[in-house]
């Protein structure tokens, strides 16, 4: 009897430890009738299950090392009885900070081609191999993506592994009906942003997001003078990209989710610091510039 209470406990642990992401999902239907919305009920659920329920690292993580991230998809498009969806997507992710209860935002995607179709009770299956559905492909691909960007910012090019499975994934979906899977589509849909990631010519972008995390978030709470130092640092290397690869989505990528957070870091350095801060923010990310303004004052 003990040894099959031990053997229960070490399938529970395991099953446990192989749960790699902490992914929170809403779906929302502003324009679809109460009426319909018991379908979008169980696909919230089976997403949510789908994302947590698989390991997508080669790590045994614990817990508290899951990746946090928030899928929030907003159906645009449906009539409440077929099985087709046009949807949006927004894809957050973020991770934890040395020594402080702060989570800094390291992915803030919007994907406005995740459409799909689903019927209630279908299983969500999904290969490495084979395309499968359009929905458990855009649910992989960024699940990789997530676990990438996150080991990119534990270990230089950590990720690496991952970003190449979310290429076999898009690789994969190239016959798809759906869009967002190849290049002639968009300039900054899922097949440049896993181009930027593999290709190495942005592997400068990869460096400076793991400086600004290891060597300048961390360090925070330490030494915040070696750390915005480090974090100033990283900013000269997405320059240079930007130059050499104008509207990279890479480099997009790093200021969505970034631009508020270097705000706050950078308005207590010293004012010389913060005017180079604010030319080269302007410059990369023209987007944001009315906000880095406040860079310019006085503190």
């Amino acid at each position: 009897m003990k040894y099959i209470l031990l053997f229960s406990f070490l399938l529970v642990s395991t099953a446990l430890y192989s749960q790699d992401l902490n992914a929170r999902v809403q779906i929302l239907a502003p324009q679809i009738p109460n009426s319909n919305k018991r379908i979008l009920d169980v696909l919230e659920v089976s997403i949510k299950d789908f994302l947590n329920g698989r390991r997508w690292t080669s790590d045994a993580l614990k817990p508290q090392e899951r990746i946090d991230c928030n899928f929030v998809i907003t159906i645009t498009e449906w009539d409440g009885s077929s099985s087709n969806f046009k949807a949006e997507a927004q894809i957050q992710s973020s991770r934890p900070i040395f020594n402080s209860n702060y989570n800094s935002t390291v992915l803030n995607l919007s994907d406005k081609d995740f459409t799909f179709s689903y019927s209630e009770g279908q299983a969500l299956d999904f290969s490495e191999q084979n395309y499968l559905t359009n929905l458990t492909s855009l649910l992989a691909f960024y699940a990789y993506i997530i676990t990438g960007m996150d080991y990119d910012t534990f270990s230089r090019f950590g990720g690496t592994p991952y970003f190449q499975k979310a290429l076999t994934v898009l690789n994969n979906a190239q016959n798809a009906p759906n869009g967002g899977w190849k290049a002639h589509e968009d300039l900054r849909n899922r097949f440049w942003l896993v181009e930027n990631l593999t290709n190495k010519s942005y592997n400068p972008i990869r460096e400076s997001m793991y400086d600004y995390h290891r060597d300048g978030l961390d360090v925070m709470a330490e030494n915040q003078s070696k750390a915005r130092k480090a974090i100033y640092a990283a900013l000269p290397q997405l320059q240079k990209i930007d130059r050499q690869k104008q509207g990279a989505v890479l480099n997009q990528v790093f200021f969505t989710a970034k631009s508020d957070e270097l705000i706050n870091i950078l308005s207590d350095a010293e004012p010389q610091e913060k005017l180079k801060a604010f030319i080269i923010l302007s410059a990369v990310d023209p987007a944001n510039s009315l906000k880095y303004e406040i860079l310019k004052r006085p503190r």
